[in-house]
């Protein structure tokens, strides 16, 4: 038997993973004694009584037990007592505070030198060397490059261009930015930094009032698009005279002479971009850069009703928040010039937006992907990213298709052994991507994402602890979760490194302090550890853009940002969200319900993709809509002995009865009450999305219209249900 794992290089590997794993922890006489070893005492007359075959095998379990034991895996060393992640102030009002930052005061740069977004950028450059800096690719192709220097001296043509075409260079100046994620974007935006003009990003998928309302709330004047067809659609405003102020489209991509003319005729002059680059490397401007107290952008927060709110972010806001995330990550990641980021989430975002701010500031790259989320796979193998910005959603696809694999009882007993040993491994610190768990089983998953991710960094929205789990295995890489809101630039919480469990969102950033305020409709007390989360700090935005109303409603009189959201203080320090104070409502028993709380918990119901709770003050019970998931909820209907199409499967009684067991069962384990509990469900087969409607842009439900949109399936259950 030793024979044989000392010849097999893999089966070597395995055997000292599953036993000696076990051998580290005990005492050397219990080794011995496994063994069938003497006592230490007694060696030197075992050995001469030896005989040469043995003594061969045992000097080489001994040398593979040495091998091991200065080879095996070291786990990371956290940067603080994880049993203690943030402390109280001496302020009397609980608020509480990081234990990583070594200064009591918050911090409000890591960098002296990187105290804009225009300083961040000047930076990058120059500790570069002027590498590469913004990368593209066309289908099938290699990624193309724009260098550091390439970008700057674009930029500055273009902000000169701009300030030719009656454009000022001060914080007044509005530019919209209307476009996907792509080089140009970068450029238009750092254009406008370097003459400290204010970047306005205009979403995709906002719709058309909103457009509308935002580009006149603003004071937008010029917009630059990539397509023809948004420009289009920016002169339908302007020819039903919606937003007179309009008067320069600036144009990635080309377009024809019609569209000009088009413009012409309604007063807007229509450039390409090339075109007011060479017109500003003609007329080059010598820089007006921005100071940190200065607005770098008006990030419209697409809401769930209502006109979009301006969020109003200086460069010291921006600044201070991704200070904050180095100085949390400093002992176990370091950003070099060799990091390269995937660029796809919606640069409309913050959260986008701050990683890559961390990857210009330190040399980095930036690799975008074609536009198509379907061809995301393809383009990070070919661009072999080392930074990875997700949302949960797509971490619960990852999840689902890896499963979906496993299509055979052994294959998932497999695979879930196979990650039970690794996250064993990560509980005890140790994160890596050479095991032999690995190289059976999980390789193929690290190849699907290009091979070399080493962070992955999850926000937006809660992620599973099943899910987050068991990907901080399958990746062998650093997977981190945050919490905040664009009020606070993006961040506001962040887990500590070594930290790798769920079911939290870290500790305060050290770039701002967390209190907890009482919730009194909900019961939540602070005094009990539970309540609204408030934050306070450089990170924190200065209002909405002419909106004083709404400014006061999430900005008290000292500074504190009130989030909406429910938090509770675990012992360690860290904070966990357990329910929303916005769309709360009533029942007719008086009961209060927090419907976001409990669709939180029916998600993680195997065969659900999404759900959407709905309550009625006229009502005394809950009704949801559910939507399977197409890929799971066939083969678990197949485990219930319920057969079909997936089309089929959702109209089943017998299946939407089994659904909705399964989501009541998940209730009550998660410790709701009855009047939380859906009484009954209606099976939709499509899915919510930003493209019908039900979505926002950042994947929130917009709940007045998911109502709307199946009113008539909740009349129905509500009339079948009483």
């Amino acid at each position: 038997m030793l024979t044989f794992f000392l010849v097999s290089g893999g089966s070597l590997w395995l055997f000292a993973e599953l036993v000696l794993s076990l051998l580290e922890k005990m005492q050397t006489q219990e080794i011995l004694r496994i063994l069938r070893l003497p006592e230490l005492g007694d060696l030197g007359q075992f050995f001469r009584s030896l005989s040469a075959t043995t003594l061969v095998s045992v000097g080489a379990l001994a040398a593979l037990l040495a091998y091991w034991f200065t080879h095996r895996p070291k786990a990371l060393q956290p940067p603080c007592d994880l049993l203690m992640q943030s402390e109280e102030l001496e302020d009397g009002h609980g608020a509480r505070r990081s234990v990583i930052a070594s200064s009591p005061q918050l911090l409000t740069h890591y960098y002296d030198d990187a105290r804009t977004m225009y300083q961040v950028f000047r930076r990058g450059l120059s500790i570069s060397g002027n590498g590469p800096c913004l990368g593209f690719r066309k289908p099938k192709q290699p990624y193309q490059w724009l260098s550091y220097q390439e970008v700057a001296d674009r930029a500055e043509f273009l902000g000169s261009g701009l300030l030719q075409h009656n454009c000022r260079a001060c914080t007044d100046q509005f530019i919209g930015v209307f476009a996907q994620n792509r080089p140009e974007w970068i450029i238009a935006e750092l254009a406008c930094y370097t003459y400290s003009m204010v970047v306005v990003p205009l979403y995709d998928t906002l719709g058309p009032g909103a457009i509308r309302y935002i580009i006149n709330t603003a004071d937008i004047s010029t917009v630059v698009v990539d397509r023809p067809q948004k420009a289009a659609l920016l002169l339908e405003h302007v020819e039903r005279k919606e937003t007179p102020g309009l008067k320069l489209i600036v144009l990635m991509e080309p377009f024809e002479e019609a569209l000009r003319e088009r413009g012409r005729q309604c007063g807007v002059a229509l450039k390409s971009m090339q075109a007011v680059e060479d017109c500003g490397q003609e007329h080059r401007r010598v820089p007006v850069p921005p100071q940190p107290e200065d607005l770098s952008i008006v990030c419209f927060t697409s809401g769930t009703t209502g006109n979009p709110k301006g969020a109003m972010l200086t460069h010291g806001n921006v600044v201070a928040d991704f200070s904050g995330f180095l100085k949390v990550t400093e002992s176990q990641w370091a950003p070099t010039c060799a990091d390269v980021h995937i660029s796809y989430l919606p640069l409309a975002h913050m959260f986008e937006r701050m990683v890559q701010s961390v990857v210009y500031c330190h040399g980095g790259r930036v690799g975008f992907f074609q536009g198509d989320i379907r061809l995301l796979s393809e383009d990070m193998q070919a661009l072999c990213p080392t930074i990875f910005p997700v949302v949960p959603r797509l971490l619960n696809r990852m999840y689902d298709k890896i499963f979906s694999q496993a299509n055979t009882p052994v294959k998932r007993w497999l695979l879930e052994f196979a990650a039970k040993r690794k996250q064993a491994e990560v509980r005890s610190g140790i994160i890596r991507n050479d095991s032999i768990w690995d190289e059976l089983f999980f390789n193929k998953i690290q190849a699907s994402l290009g091979g070399c991710v080493r962070m992955i960094v999850t926000g937006a929205a809660p992620a599973s602890p099943t899910v987050l789990g068991f990907l901080r295995a399958a990746l062998g890489c650093q997977v981190y979760e945050g919490y905040g809101q664009t009020e606070c630039t993006a961040g506001c919480t962040f887990t500590t490194p070594g930290d790798w469990t769920s079911g939290h969102v870290g500790a305060p950033l050290p770039c701002n302090h967390i209190k907890l305020v009482d919730v009194e409709e909900l019961n939540y007390w602070a005094s009990e550890g539970e309540g609204e989360i408030c934050v306070r700090g450089p990170n924190v935005f200065k209002g909405y853009l002419k909106d004083e109303d709404r400014t006061k409603e999430a900005l008290d009189s000292d500074g504190w940002l009130h989030t909406g959201d429910i938090g509770k203080w675990l012992p360690t320090g860290t904070l966990k969200i357990i329910d929303r104070k916005k769309h709360i409502f009533k029942l007719a028993q008086g009961e209060y319900v927090a419907p976001e709380k409990i669709e939180n918990i029916y998600i993680r119901s195997q065969p659900v993709a999404q759900v959407y709770v709905h309550g009625d003050s006229l009502k005394a019970f809950l009704v949801g809509i559910v939507v399977p998931d197409p890929e799971v909820m066939p083969s678990w209907a197949q485990k219930k002995g319920i057969e079909g199409t997936y089309g089929e499967l959702c109209t089943n009684q017998d299946l939407k009865k089994a659904i909705l067991e399964d989501m009541v069962r998940l209730g009550k384990e998660s410790g709701l009450h009855s009047f939380e509990q859906v009484k009954a469900i209606h099976i939709h087969s499509d899915m919510f999305s930003v493209q019908n409607g039900l979505l926002t842009p950042t994947l929130k439900a917009k709940r007045p219209e998911l109502r709307q949109y199946f009113k008539k399936q909740i009349e129905e259950l509500y009339s079948t249900s009483m």
